[in-house]
């Protein structure tokens, strides 16, 4: 039988794809790019914005068109939000994906033609707050290996609705996470993304506190094999001096921090309801700043808040030029059912999305910028693609760089870490002359 699968979404989407993906050949399936062709098509969904949530429902329509034969599974956030009949055989909770395999062979051994229909009651999954363990997780292709160490966030933000798709916060075991980190050495991932949901939160479920976040960090820092260490999102009240002097400390950290944001208006950030101001982010912005000066910062930013003024706006956009971000993941707000912000007076989308398009206008600019800081200074690239003889990859830093000058570079093979001087830098790009590690 083979199995098809479609991600959309986030980072953990793609790592759990990936796990479930495993799941299905130790099960005997054969893993096919061809939805048409398929015995089952599993369609990981997002909710993050309507636009995410109308993709998913959409996405899962075509598959029950494409293939009426196939078992077509619902799983991910936009599925486990579903508060009704959605169109698929098969609904699968985020904290139930690891029975995905087997709860696919039971349904096939039970039913007949396939409805494509389906019901959810949305409180189900929130129930399971313990995490599930896939075990060790390779991806099928890439340069970069992800460990999801946690599920879940207990943070209830008035715009988001992933408490309610994930759950309350769930930490993986420290030893589970570090196998899996020798795991991926041993299989030849030299760059390993240490992610979450809520990050920052893991051990909060066992009462522990951020510096259990920096014990793990230290122990796959140590793993052999590993030569590049990197960080999901992180939450800025969480960047506590400590932290960021033991971050500092390990050897292979990227200097990259995604430090979200949100708003740089502190009026809206307290009807978002979160749990630090301007002042506060700046001040963990210069501590990371004093330990790692050549960092680059990335963020997110939703633009047409409730309420979102004109003057709480521009905020936002001086706010995000003085805090000199290497990028800015911009999003118009986008109603989550459920969640207080959709209760609030709602903007016009139009006002959204204009707002969404010069921001990302001022994020071209400061990405722009960035780039042509590294200009001169010497960098590793982890070469991800060569196209037509030309390697790129990204710095430590996250700098997105072709390797334009050396005589090596014919040489230069996907997941090699090379070394050389930035030449120059067009628009986000780095361009860079080389000479190997």
């Amino acid at each position: 039988m083979k199995v098809y699968f479609l991600t959309l979404g986030c980072r953990v989407n793609r790592y759990e794809t990936d796990a479930m993906r495993r799941l299905f050949l130790d099960k005997g399936f054969e893993v096919t790019e061809d939805a048409s062709e398929a015995d089952c098509c599993v369609v990981n969904t997002c909710s993050v914005t309507g636009e995410a949530d109308r993709k998913s429902h959409q996405m899962l329509r075509k598959m029950a068109r494409l293939n009426p034969d196939a078992v077509v599974v619902a799983t991910g956030c936009s599925a486990e939000l579903a508060d009704g009949t959605i169109d698929c055989d098969l609904i699968v909770g985020n904290r139930e994906k690891n029975e995905i395999a087997d709860r696919v062979l039971e349904y096939m051994k039970q039913q007949g033609k396939h409805e494509h229909t389906a019901s959810h009651v949305r409180p189900e999954v929130t129930k399971k707050d313990e995490y599930h363990d896939f075990g060790s997780v390779l991806s099928p292709e890439g340069t970069r290996a992800f460990i999801k160490v946690e599920d879940g966030c207990n943070n209830f933000c008035t715009y988001c609705a992933i408490p309610y798709a994930r759950g309350r916060v769930a930490s993986r075991s420290f030893e589970s996470c570090v196998e899996e980190a020798k795991f991926l050495a041993d299989s030849g991932y030299k760059e390993i993304t240490v992610s979450g949901i809520h990050l920052c939160s893991y051990g909060k479920d066992r009462g522990e506190d951020i510096m259990s976040l920096l014990k793990l960090l230290q122990a796959i820092d140590t793993v052999p094999g590993v030569e590049r260490l990197g960080l999901g999102s992180l939450e800025p009240m969480s960047m506590t001096e400590e932290f960021i002097e033991g971050l500092a400390d390990l050897k292979h950290l990227c200097p990259h921090f995604h430090l979200s944001l949100q708003s740089g208006s502190d009026t809206v950030l307290k009807r978002m309801n979160r749990r630090y101001d301007t002042e506060d982010y700046t001040e963990r912005v210069r501590l990371l700043r004093k330990h790692f000066p050549d960092m680059s910062l990335t963020t997110d930013i939703i633009t047409g808040f409730p309420g979102e003024t004109e003057e709480e706006f521009e905020e936002t956009c001086l706010f995000s030029r003085k805090m000199a971000f290497a990028k800015i993941h911009v999003f118009p707000y986008s109603e989550r059912e459920g969640t207080a912000a959709a209760a609030m007076p709602q903007m016009d989308m139009s006002v959204r999305k204009a707002r969404a398009a010069k921001l990302i206008s001022i994020s071209d600019e400061l990405s722009a910028e960035f780039a042509a800081g590294m200009t001169g200074k010497t960098a590793e690239v982890l070469v991800e693609t060569v196209s037509d003889g030309i390697p790129e990859g990204y710095t430590a830093n996250y700098v997105r760089t072709k390797i334009t000058e050396g005589a090596d570079i014919s040489e230069i093979r996907s997941g090699d870490i090379v070394k050389g001087v930035i030449s120059g830098s067009d628009g986000a790009f780095c361009l860079m002359g080389l000479r190997f590690k």
